[in-house]
């Protein structure tokens, strides 16, 4: 049996139905665009085929076009529904890994998330990118090098993350920036920071997405991580996070963000432990290393 049709389907309503979709992909056939033109058509193929395979109903069809008008409505400058939309059913991280072959021991990409704001501010190597933001100070230090093992001196290392009531700044109405900076690392391609202690807190749930998510019986949580972005002449861009090891959410992060090689240990501090840049800092504190290895750009002829 035809995957696309079912066994009440005669032949004549299944030749009825691939007859439409065979004129609907030799529509783009005039596209000047091969890429458009491959994009279209496989797209045009897929969801046809969808609609064919569960037999869409015209209610379910009105159903999904209020969701996709409800996401666009709350889409603005500071939430992309959109996006959220995209992690929570996987697609950001299949992209992603598509477009981040491994090479080498190069760190692996995750999901940029829907938080991630342009011009940040920046800040010297040890300085403190939470700008007051709740939360349990935490030292995180690194390396940027390449696969070859060269440090990459002067790398852009951007940094994100939420409060420890988990939300970001960009999430409250106050015009804040905090939990969010930018740095370059030093002649040995080394960077140092303080920023806060990563813990889990659910995507926005209060949308479109959210209202899918309780539908259909999953989380909003999002395991604890920090998301940096780096990048350095002659290398691949990389987006990715950092996870908390022990962290119960890992198995179950909601975007599909966690990979084994991302979760690192976060080392809690007694109260009265020596910084490393002699920061006085009252209670306890944590601290964690990420070395980043980037992927060289591909040679082009």
């Amino acid at each position: 049996m035809n995957p696309e049709t079912s066994p009440e389907t005669s032949p004549e309503q299944a030749a009825r139905e691939e007859e439409l979709v065979a004129r609907v992909v030799a529509s783009f056939d005039g596209c000047e665009d091969d890429r458009l033109r491959t994009l279209m058509q496989a797209l045009t193929r897929h969801l046809h085929a969808f609609v064919r395979e569960v037999r869409l109903t015209e209610d379910e069809w009105g159903a999904a076009i209020a969701f996709l008008t409800a996401a666009g409505h709350i889409t603005d400058d500071k939430r992309q529904e959109f996006i959220l939309l995209s992690d929570v059913l996987g697609a950001s991280m299949q992209t992603i890994a598509i477009n981040n072959e491994a090479d080498g021991d190069a760190t692996e990409a995750t999901v940029w998330g829907p938080f991630f704001v342009e011009g940040s501010p920046e800040i010297e190597l040890g300085g403190d990118m939470s700008f007051g933001a709740p939360g349990q100070p935490c030292w995180v230090e690194g390396t940027v090098t390449s696969t070859d093992g060269t440090p990459l001196a002067g790398a852009l290392v951007e940094v994100w993350e939420a409060d420890e009531d988990g939300f970001y700044d960009v999430q409250y109405s106050d015009g804040r920036t905090s939990a969010r900076a930018h740095l370059h690392t030093d002649a040995d391609g080394a960077f140092r920071f303080w920023g806060i202690t990563p813990t889990p807190y659910p995507i926005p749930h209060d949308g479109p997405v959210g209202r899918l998510l309780a539908a259909t019986g999953r989380s909003p949580m999002r395991a604890s991580h920090l998301h940096f972005l780096v990048r350095a002449p002659e290398h691949r861009q990389l987006v990715t996070h950092i996870f908390v090891e022990g962290d119960e959410l890992l198995e179950s992060d909601s975007v599909f963000g966690v990979k084994d090689s991302l979760v690192k240990e976060f080392v809690e501090q007694p109260a009265g432990t020596p910084t490393p840049d002699g920061r006085a800092v009252e209670g306890t504190w944590a601290r964690t290393r990420f070395d980043v290895v980037l992927a060289r750009e591909p040679q082009t002829d």
